[in-house]
């Protein structure tokens, strides 16, 4: 445990060194002692060990080996259980078997952050909320509204299962090495089923991909294989609008609306 550790870029390492700022995120989770809490890429221990400090016991999944053999070294089995492996592989609804919702939290690799978030929004009807690290410009995306420059698939995808919302930034300065762009903490809690109303969610991600495909592009042309001018007008969209001014609940309407009519192009 005394060699330091270098940080590798294909994990996307950058280590939260801020005694403050874990505070404050340690804060913002408000850990329960018997949370069911599993952490996202625990890397050097910086959340870890505040987060065991107030449960009864935390799940991490790691995928380097130097990492999980310092964890292993450092927490007992019966305090600490180490999944190891990709995050992006992970079955998260294995720590749910009892029913007991699970809470997750993880400074988020950059430079797979949206693939993993798309992965955990399909254990959403298991999950209690979501408490993540990412790049600034991520959380923007995903907390963006209809209209601006932020506002885009990931927006949708994610608040059409989940509320969120950004909770403070994370200066370079916080980790070693530092980054080179702006922190945001974000929180990220399921909404009820009642409200996800989309027949089909692959389909609702079909519509949505395809509006923001060519940003520049209106829903007459990206959505022309899937709509025409009579169903616009049964749904009451205006075609010359671009996917960016459509609301999260306009796309659902617009993914039933499809549903209803029958097989829709490949």
């Amino acid at each position: 445990m005394s060699e330091p550790h270098q940080a590798r870029k294909r994990f996307g390492q950058n280590f939260l060194s801020d005694k403050n700022i874990i505070y404050k995120i340690i804060e913002a989770i408000r850990p329960d002692p018997a949370d069911r809490m599993v952490e996202i890429g625990p890397g050097l221990g910086a959340m870890t060990e505040p987060l065991m400090s107030r449960l009864d016991h935390l799940h991490v999944v790691e995928i380097d080996r130097d990492l999980i053999a310092r964890l292993k070294e450092a927490h007992s089995p019966d305090k600490l259980t180490i999944h190891e492996g990709d995050a992006l592989k992970f079955d998260f609804g294995s720590l749910v078997a009892d029913g007991a919702p699970l809470r997750v939290v993880g400074n988020l690799p950059y430079n797979i952050s949206t693939p993993i978030l798309f992965h955990l929004a399909d254990y959403a009807d298991k999950v209690k909320d979501m408490t993540f690290m990412l790049q600034k410009e991520v959380v923007m995306r995903m907390v963006g509204d209809p209209g601006t420059e932020e506002y885009g698939r990931l927006s949708v995808m994610l608040q059409y299962r989940f509320n969120m919302r950004r909770v403070f930034d994370v200066p370079p300065g916080a980790f070693r090495p530092a980054p080179k762009v702006m922190s945001s903490i974000v929180r990220m809690v399921p909404r009820p089923a009642s409200e996800c109303t989309a027949k089909d969610y692959a389909l609702l991600g079909k519509v949505v991909t395809a509006a923001f495909g060519q940003r520049r592009k209106t829903l007459r042309n990206t959505l022309r294989d899937y709509l025409d001018e009579a169903d616009f007008a049964a749904l009451g969209i205006d075609p010359g609008l671009r996917g960016e001014r459509l609301s999260v609940d306009d796309f659902v309407r617009i993914a039933n609306h499809m549903a209803a009519k029958g097989p829709q192009p490949a």
